[in-house]
């Protein structure tokens, strides 16, 4: 074991608290500019888009204006944006996530994040919650021209010259994380985080805690 890569969302930070948090502020701040709407059916229909287009898609609030038929709508999606972005100061990784990293580090293992999304979006995530450093490299969907899976992870290991026996993922979607990982020989660990926490895993180790990763990485 030498490698071990890492997912972002819901594995080192709270990100559906986050996102939820940050959503309530957004519309919050629209309707404090003046939006005609009631907070309950602009929430609903602006998590309608997000399910619809994707929480990368850039223009969510525009499309929310348009839904609701706003007269002069860069002023709602302005505060929106502003509110959206106010509440990224917030944000804090798992409590045991700083520490668990450290001390991988110092125990030799080479750490690296595998994600989907934006690779500029993922990068703040990281520099946000003041853990990049940590990291020798991130590797994103966008940059890789691919969603995670067996090709995702086999490209990653080309790219670092590693076996898969070599490696380990952290993260907390069956889907992304842990089936094609291991579909390919990496050792899996899933990370109960989130609003997937209750979904059965195939992962060979599962843990509620960040700390819980350290033994796991010396047994393998």
């Amino acid at each position: 074991m030498k490698y071990i890569f890492f997912d972002i969302d819901d594995t080192l930070f709270p990100s559906t608290e986050f996102s939820a948090l940050a959503r309530k502020n957004a519309i919050n701040a629209m309707i404090g500019m003046g939006l005609k709407a009631g907070y309950d059916d602009a929430s609903s229909r602006l998590n309608a888009i997000i399910e619809k287009k994707g929480s990368n898609y850039e223009h969510h609030f525009d499309d929310l204006c348009r839904e609701l038929k706003a007269g002069h709508p860069a002023r709602y999606v302005a505060a929106a944006v502003a509110a959206y972005h106010d509440t990224k100061t917030a944000i804090l990784p798992f409590p045991t996530v700083p520490l668990t990293l450290l001390k991988l580090r110092q125990k030799g293992y080479r750490l690296y994040v595998a994600t989907n999304g934006n690779a500029v979006k993922q990068w703040d995530k990281l520099i946000r919650l003041r853990i990049a450093l940590y990291f020798d490299d991130v590797f994103v969907s966008e940059e890789l021209g691919m969603e995670k899976g067996r090709e995702f992870y086999q490209k990653v290991l080309k790219q670092l010259g590693a076996k898969p026996q070599e490696c380990a993922m952290v993260g907390d979607r069956e889907d992304a994380d842990i089936r094609p990982a291991r579909s390919i020989g990496i050792a899996t660990v899933r990370f109960l985080g989130g609003r997937r926490a209750s979904v059965p895993s195939d992962a060979q180790f599962v843990i509620k805690d960040m700390a819980e990763l350290v033994p796991i990485a010396e047994s393998l």
